[in-house]
């Protein structure tokens, strides 16, 4: 009897690191697609994936470029940021559904703000994750005014390294370090 549990509890934990392999994907893809790092989005796809997002369907390096395009043209930032995950794994294939949010700071100073669901198949190959084929389910859309961000003004608020949609990002930094000055604001 003991030896069942920790059996199961070894198959369990084996699951839990490869559903966590397969999240990372997931995180690596969204980094990879809002810093314009073609590089890390294709190490989340087999390059024989099928990607299907609003009007595209296509290959890995086809959605890369397509994405980058649209993006740089349309927006000035973007965030796809990752909400509920679920993933069903039977042996080397994963299905998984991960519900997202994507913000962008449109060229034209609105913001658009869109609600779905990322339908994914992964398949391991040489013991490696990674998507086989995406389906984007876009669920809702909004285009909101952009205000004024009032933090942008603060002497010395880039000295840490700038928002760049590139690796020239500050999260590209390494060893990252700390380079503004000592400041606790005071209030009222």
């Amino acid at each position: 009897m003991a030896n069942d549990r920790a059996k199961d509890r070894e198959a369990r934990i084996d699951e839990m690191l490869d559903k966590q392999d397969i999240y990372e994907c997931l995180v690596r893809m969204s980094r990879g697609t809002d810093r314009f790092d073609s590089e890390l989005f294709l190490s989340t796809c087999h390059e024989d994936a099928i990607l299907a997002a609003g009007p595209f369907v296509g290959s890995p390096a086809e959605m890369a470029e397509w994405s980058s395009e649209l993006q740089e043209m349309a927006h000035t930032g973007t965030f796809h940021n990752l909400l509920n995950h679920s993933c069903e794994i039977d042996g080397d294939v994963a299905h998984g559904e991960t519900y997202y949010l994507f913000v962008g700071m449109n060229r034209d100073q609105t913001n658009i703000l869109a609600g779905g669901r990322y339908i994914d198949r992964f398949e391991r190959r040489g013991g490696e994750w990674k998507l086989a084929a995406r389906n984007n389910v876009i669920e809702w859309s909004s285009v909101l005014s952009a205000l004024e961000n009032p933090l942008a003004s603060f002497p010395g608020i880039d000295d840490n390294g700038i928002v760049a949609r590139s690796k020239d990002d500050i999260s590209y930094r390494r060893p990252y370090a700390n380079r503004r000055d000592h400041n606790v604001p005071k209030f009222g």
